[in-house]
């Protein structure tokens, strides 16, 4: 049997300008209860190339700090759904996170960031027409995407500084 997982809190304060929204947190993350807990993950090295700061070098609610001050929130797109291991391609019965709701209660935010295809295709529908927001997709941080080195992938997030100046 295949058990229920479900999301984190969302990360954020009334100053988030970017939301960078994963799909739902993997096996590490749920054993750690903490975002992107797998050492595989890129996620803190990208993001922390977006804000030229090294986020791996911290512990973890003093990363979570930092993305705040730069105006970086986080959630899932997922809020529970059926997934045996850490890959998105096992995700089923997916019901999603209020994102719309969040979106409207944060004065601030002007981007929403999708870290991978999984969470774009679950929180864009979600999101179409509401606020005036840009929504970007990302390359997953995820080891499972290989595909793209990490130089590649740093390219496309860095894209993300330009919102939060």
């Amino acid at each position: 049997m295949t058990e229920r997982k479900s999301s984190f809190d969302p990360v954020v304060n009334a100053s988030t300008r970017v939301l960078i929204l994963g799909s739902l947190p993997g096996e590490a993350s749920l054993a750690a209860q903490r975002y992107y807990a797998n050492p595989r993950n890129q996620f803190w090295r990208l993001v922390g190339g977006v804000i030229d700061r090294d986020l791996c070098s911290l512990e973890y609610d003093a990363r979570l700090a930092a993305l705040l001050e730069h105006g970086i929130g986080l959630w899932d797109s997922i809020g529970t759904a059926t997934r045996r291991g850490s890959l998105d391609t096992a995700i089923r019965d997916v019901r999603a996170n209020p994102l719309a709701q969040l979106a409207t209660t944060l004065p601030a935010l002007h981007v929403i960031a999708f870290n991978g295809a999984k969470s774009a295709m679950i929180g864009a529908a979600q999101l179409a027409g509401v606020g005036d927001f840009t929504l970007i997709r990302l390359p997953s941080s995820s080891p499972a995407h290989a595909a793209l080195s990490f130089e590649a992938k740093l390219a496309q997030w860095t894209t993300l500084r330009k919102f939060l100046r």
